[in-house]
């Protein structure tokens, strides 16, 4: 797993991480209080849970989806 940290803008490395750490969740049952919750909760995340916003949770989700599914 990554030891970097993870901030809100590194959507691609944060969507790396969910996927190592969720390897079986179905994504399409995530919604975006869920997915903030899980990312907030992952041990390298250092950025402050204040600032995400429903886009920036979306485009996480969004690309997780789709790296998911390739």
């Amino acid at each position: 797993m990554s030891e970097n940290a993870l901030y809100w803008d590194a959507s691609y490395e944060i969507v790396m991480v969910l996927i190592e750490t969720y390897p079986k969740i179905e994504i399409e049952d995530v919604g975006t209080q869920q997915l903030y919750q899980m990312i907030i909760e992952l041990p390298n995340f250092a950025d402050d849970p204040a600032v995400v916003n429903d886009g920036i949770l979306n485009d996480i989700l969004r690309e997780w989806y789709e790296e998911y599914t390739n």
